[in-house]
């Protein structure tokens, strides 16, 4: 498996997790827990791989063991997830009212 794609792998899953904790944490943005990992995967696979090309450091997490880099990714695609969740459940919950 390419590093690129492990990569891909890892912050998918982190961004799934932080839009399931997000939408979890303020239900005025849940869109149910599909809703959430949809929302949180595709924000984390999209917000990942721009935090890796503006640090260079996470883009390497797959070709080296180094720990660090790898809690970097799951941590920066979880805040991507989370952001990209709040950010649909909050246009959702405008274009309702």
């Amino acid at each position: 498996m390419s590093a690129m794609l492990l990569n891909l792998i890892i912050q998918i899953v982190g961004g799934a997790i932080g839009g399931n904790v997000a939408g979890g944490a303020a239900k005025n943005i849940d869109l149910g827990a599909v809703g959430n990992t949809i929302a949180g995967a595709i924000g984390g696979g999209v917000g990942g791989q721009i935090l890796g090309m503006l640090i260079p450091m996470l883009s390497n997490a797959a070709t080296t063991p180094d720990i660090g880099s790898i809690i970097g990714q799951v941590a920066g695609g979880g805040v991507a997830g989370a952001v990209l969740t709040a950010i649909v459940g909050a246009i959702k919950n405008r274009a309702a009212a």
